[in-house]
């Protein structure tokens, strides 16, 4: 092996240091051939605009990046590139959803989608890096944007092949001469062990969701509603309807779902139809309509709660959450309320708060982002709610909806986002722009 190991290490070894100080043959023509670059790694420097960065500079760059795991992308531009919708046509371009932060000449400026970093964290990361050389700026910048973006980083990044930079080929033959390239495979081992987990925590979401679609269409069943019965009118027709609607769309969700993060959709959905449900009964019966409350925290297949009550969780300390009238009447009269249990793992049901990050999703459509960390607080899935992989794993935030960071969206994204001309919005101060807040005129 030692001669084979040899051969092949030489020739690795030779063709990575002669590229190690020659720069790429590609050149920066417009914003295609950078999306282009950045969908293949994170980092691109364009022919010329290197400005003092060594290449050995720019793969400890991309190491740090694709190490972390995180959506952040940085280029290297003349500094006469145009300017204008410059990051809103990268984001286009590429895709992905994520951090991006240019240099142009001695300029930099920063956009990202809001669900990988707020405006405030880029506009804040971005403007604290001005004035300063290339390289510490971008190490500094990449550095703020990784303790701060949610998401992961793009599987495209694992899978090109093309302008394999310098450091990659003398890497390459050094884990060639050390005998294996285990170091290279082991962002995508991750990345397939998050996404087995993901599979695995939505089919156990399957099992619930599906409970609650099927208890939703028993009570529209047991409604009996018919749009032509004496006494129906418009009202209630249009209540029938949009509870019609709400379960055939939690369906469809259901069925298109892909990881734990879409289940919001569905039981937003169902939230929104047991609404609606309620609405036409109180119509039929002729009692006055009920006000729009969060369905009951303890089970939302109970409806929409009628009040608040206190209730304090084993080991936790109290808190006032939405209850139904039956869980109500529990409280009251010091018994437990009856608690929605799930699948817990080996064979267990626990409450849905005490059973794992998966749930957070299904729980978050039911009652909203804002709301659930207080209802959670001192429970297993709050304390999971505001962890840095609950945000990349589950969606964080509003629990879901959209693409989180390191997804391909194509051209689904927020233009305000990445808007208003180069230094207008990211780094304030030395650009003209002052910091204002994004979007504007393209």
């Amino acid at each position: 092996m030692r001669p084979l190991i040899a051969a092949l290490a030489a020739p690795l070894l030779t063709l990575g240091a002669t590229l190690a100080v020659a720069p790429p043959a590609s050149a920066a023509t417009d914003t295609s051939t950078v999306a282009d670059a950045l969908q293949k790694s994170p980092v691109y420097v364009a022919p010329g605009a290197a400005d003092g960065l060594t290449s050995n500079d720019v793969d400890a760059l991309e190491a740090k990046i694709e190490d972390a795991d995180k959506p952040v992308m940085v280029a290297v531009l003349p500094a006469d590139f145009p300017t204008q919708k410059l990051f809103y046509d990268l984001r286009a371009k590429t895709g992905i959803t994520g951090v991006y932060g240019v240099r142009l000449g001695d300029r930099f400026d920063a956009r990202a989608d809001k669900q990988v970093m707020s405006e405030q964290a880029v506009k804040n990361a971005a403007g604290s890096v001005q004035g300063q050389s290339a390289k510490s700026q971008l190490d500094d910048f990449v550095s703020m944007s990784l303790r701060t973006a949610k998401g992961s980083a793009p599987s495209s990044w694992d899978s090109g092949d093309d302008g394999v930079s310098a450091g990659a080929l003398i890497g390459v033959g050094a884990v060639v001469v050390a005998g294996g390239a285990g170091v290279y495979a082991l962002n995508r081992r991750n990345r397939r062990k998050r996404e087995a987990e993901q599979r695995e925590a939505l089919e156990k979401l399957r099992v619930v969701v599906d409970e609650d679609i099927t208890a939703f269409g028993e009570e529209l069943d047991r409604l009996d509603f018919h749009p032509a019965e004496a006494g129906a009118d418009d009202a209630m027709r249009a209540d029938f309807e949009r509870a019609l609607d709400a379960y055939e769309s939690a369906k469809r969700y259901m069925s298109e779902a892909q990881r734990p993060d879409d289940v919001r959709g569905v039981t937003q959905a169902l939230e929104d139809g047991r609404f609606s449900l309620a609405l036409l009964a109180a119509r039929r019966e002729g009692r006055p309509l009920p006000e729009r409350r969060a369905p009951c925290f303890f089970d939302p297949r109970h409806g929409p709660s009628v009040e608040d009550a206190w209730w304090t969780p084993p080991g936790g300390s109290s808190r006032e959450v939405p209850v139904c009238a039956a869980d109500a009447t529990r409280l009251r009269d010091g018994e437990d309320p009856d608690v929605r249990t799930v699948d817990a793992g080996a064979g267990e049901r626990r409450p849905y708060y005490e059973a794992g990050p998966a749930y957070g999703p299904w729980a978050g459509g039911y009652f909203g982002g804002g709301m659930l960390p207080g209802l959670l607080v001192g429970t297993v899935l709050g304390s999971m709610l505001a962890s840095p992989a609950y945000a990349a794993d589950y969606g964080g935030g509003d629990f879901g909806g959209g693409f989180d960071g390191g997804d391909v969206s194509g051209s689904d994204f927020d233009p305000g986002d990445f808007g208003g001309g180069f230094g207008d919005g990211g780094g304030g101060g030395d650009f003209g722009g002052g910091g204002g807040d994004f979007g504007g005129g393209f």
